[in-house]
């Protein structure tokens, strides 16, 4: 088990919209909050990156422009921060957003120096907005962030409870790995993480943990560098 200092945290979109798989679920919002507050309460400083699937899916239109179908996600994405973080201060965490553009007074815009400070108060603090720019994953934006501030660790929370050598919906034979080079990742294709995001850990040695967030109290033991899901290794 290893202590870590600071973590970002990737959430799903479609996690936080539960079973109804689209919008919110204010329970499963509720119970993210509840593992996310042990750790606080020790010291580990905690960001957090969500997607915007239980809002948009704009990649899968033939139609629509790709620019504008990204713009479109990043802003689902700000909206999901935007609810989590409140839903988080009712539980009396102290949240703040950032945004790589600026939104009048909703949200800050991205500093590192800003955000580390913030965690180091025990604030959570929520990246929104992806990279800011078009053609980039939530996964990219997650490992850019945390390469920028300096993280020990990502934390991948998926509907999914590890890394398989198949899909396991489709191969009741498939392999799940414990834990796995980056580089494997890439080789074969496994699409666990976009292959941007795991060239960008594998070229800053920030390790990742794969992991299913609706294995109970999963975040938590992820967060206390507990042997869970898939070790992503970038030595």
């Amino acid at each position: 088990m290893k202590n870590y200092k600071r973590v970002l945290i990737k959430l799903s979109g479609e996690a936080l919209a539960g079973e109804q798989g689209f919008g919110f679920d204010e329970q499963n919002v509720r119970r993210v909050g509840e593992q996310i507050k042990p750790s606080l309460q020790q010291g580990v400083q905690i960001s957090v990156v969500i997607g915007g699937g239980n809002f948009w899916r704009g990649r899968s239109s033939e139609t629509m422009d790709r620019t504008k179908a990204d713009q479109v996600g990043m802003l689902a994405t700000v909206m999901n921060a935007l609810y989590v973080s409140e839903i988080f201060r009712t539980m009396g965490i102290k949240a703040i957003v950032q945004t790589p553009f600026p939104i009048g007074n909703m949200t800050e815009v991205f500093s590192k120096d800003k955000a580390i400070e913030y965690m180091e108060k025990g604030f959570v603090v929520f990246f929104a907005g992806g990279t800011g720019h078009p053609f980039f994953s939530t996964d990219t934006g997650a490992a850019l962030r945390g390469c920028e501030i300096e993280v020990d660790i990502l934390l991948f929370a998926k509907n999914i409870d590890g890394v398989y050598d198949a899909d396991p919906k489709e191969n009741i034979h498939a392999k799940k790995y414990d834990q796995i080079p980056c580089q494997q990742i890439l080789q074969q294709n496994l699409k666990v993480i976009d292959a941007t995001a795991a060239s960008l850990c594998m070229e800053q040695k920030i390790p990742v943990l794969v992991f299913g967030l609706n294995i109970p109290e999963s975040l938590q033991k992820a967060i206390s560098g507990k042997n869970i899901g898939t070790l992503i290794t970038v030595k």
